[in-house]
């Protein structure tokens, strides 16, 4: 991230705030661009585990289970709790003062990451797993004060009008940020190690911290809103609760956003693993010919969804919700198709096609999210509706592949003889020290109890796509800023 060199101007006239925005409008672009490459390294920091997975296992020797809980609810817990009471402070302290707090805590917990092993504390032995289990925690408490803060400065920097688009322009983050984990972190783990990409990336997140306190300037609360709007001194979270109490197009779509992210996160956090136990690529390979074309293409269904729903919106003007439904629907055939086939170009197309055209859907969350509240519970309505998607969505995704990858094995070890046979004893080292057969064995039954799981999960996008479609009833009644 640039320094930025030149302030923003005065504000305009109160008034016209809600036809203008706050600031020039270079600085408003550059505060939004600011704000998406610190949502980016995010998702970057957040996604690197994912993608050195295999290596993680194997070093560590956890099964598939284990690591969903470590990509899962050891995040998404804390992500979420921690997440509702920054966000409240948000609405009356100083956002960009959250946020440069909360990207250092984060970036320290990625480069801690790398430095895991087996601790012994007064003769007990602590493993490298738990070890890496508390500093995900770390990492989703910083984590968590970074998207509501944010989208109530989006919100204060851009008039109703355009904020589809900037909302929609900042969601891009959580593709571009694991587009950016791809592009970065599987070659420089394929290079010098995965500890090493941990702590390179973390160092560089504090530097970011440092360059955003600098240069972004915090907006007056409720500039861009129209004349008139209601502004209350202060909303408290059980104001905030009422007030969405009321919504029923909030918890619909948040409903539908959790389910998409159950399915998204769970597939994303096990790709890697799927692309390298199946194809045999290696990580690198994996990165780059794969999940980097599939995370540009994710990338650009974001931005897209929101520039054509503000298109449409004065003919369709429930495009925002709809226009997700039908995208999950779309997907299925296409992520079904690329994870049960064995040919690994035929599985790029398909995951291609499925992320492009799914993914528009954080742009509607956002959107929804902020428009059915007022000024003042922008914020805390964001820090709910990122409860709802990530302690359920996120906590829940990657631990159920990995169990439910872990009962496919132990079934299909167990109708072909070997009951004993426990998968971690399949993973690094421990695979060398099991017989010719086991090994065979251990080799093919890895990876297709992973494939059919992913397979299984992508069949369930079919459920978020019903949440949305249902959001489109009650959704102009509720939205507040149109």
């Amino acid at each position: 991230m640039g320094t930025h060199t030149s302030a923003a101007s005065a504000p305009a006239a109160e008034d016209q705030g809600h036809l203008t925005g706050y600031g020039t409008k270079s600085y408003r672009s550059y505060v939004l661009n600011a704000l998406l490459f610190v949502y980016i390294l995010n998702f970057l920091d957040r996604g690197l585990l994912g993608i050195v997975a295999e290596p993680v296992m194997k070093e560590l020797q956890i099964s598939d289970g284990q690591f969903g809980l470590l990509t899962g609810i050891g995040f998404a817990l804390f992500y979420s709790v921690v997440g509702i009471p920054l966000a409240h402070y948000s609405e009356t302290g100083n956002r960009t003062w959250i946020m440069t707090i909360c990207i250092a805590l984060w970036s320290a917990a990625t480069a801690m990451s790398g430095m895991v092993g087996p601790v012994e504390i007064g003769g007990v032995v602590i493993s490298g797993f738990v070890m890496l289990l508390l500093c995900r925690v770390l990492v989703g408490v910083g984590e968590a004060g970074c998207t509501p803060p944010a989208n109530s400065i989006i919100a204060d920097y851009y008039p109703p009008a355009r904020r589809s688009t900037a909302l929609g322009y900042y969601a891009m983050g959580v593709t571009a940020g694991t587009l950016s984990a791809n592009l970065i972190g599987g070659p420089v783990a394929d290079a010098f190690g995965w500890r090493t990409a941990f702590m390179v990336i973390g160092a560089a997140g504090i530097l970011v911290a440092i360059a955003f306190k600098l240069t972004v300037k915090e907006p007056p609360r409720g500039y861009s809103d129209p004349p008139g709007a209601v502004r209350p001194a202060k909303a408290s979270f059980r104001a905030a609760l009422r007030e969405l109490s009321s919504k029923p197009s909030f918890w619909l779509m948040a409903t539908g956003a959790m389910l998409a992210s159950f399915c998204g996160y769970g597939i994303v956090t096990f790709q890697t693993s799927f692309l390298m136990r199946t194809h045999g690529v290696t990580l690198t390979e994996a990165t780059l010919l794969f999940n980097v074309p599939s995370a540009a293409c994710a990338s650009v269904s974001v931005l897209l969804t929101g520039w054509i729903a503000e298109k449409m919106v004065k003919r369709h003007p429930n495009a925002i919700a709809w226009l997700p439904a039908i995208g999950f629907i779309a997907a299925v055939p296409f992520y079904v198709w690329a994870f049960s086939s064995d040919n690994k170009w035929v599985a790029l197309v398909g995951i291609c096609i499925g992320a492009g055209i799914k993914y528009g859907y954080l742009a509607a969350q956002y959107t929804i999210g902020q428009g059915v509240v007022g000024v003042r519970t922008r914020a805390t309505a964001t820090a709910i509706l990122l409860f709802i998607v990530n302690l359920l969505g996120y906590g829940a995704g990657p631990p159920f592949i990995g169990y439910l990858s872990d009962i496919l094995f132990n079934m299909q070890a167990s109708a072909e003889g070997f009951v004993e046979l426990a998968r971690a004893s399949c993973k690094g080292d421990g695979l060398k020290l099991l017989p010719e057969a086991t090994q065979a064995f251990c080799k093919v039954a890895d990876a297709k109890a992973l494939q059919t799981s992913l397979v299984i999960t992508s069949v369930l996008y079919v459920l978020p796509a019903i949440f949305f479609m249902l959001c489109v009833k009650t959704l102009q009644k509720d939205l507040v800023a149109k």
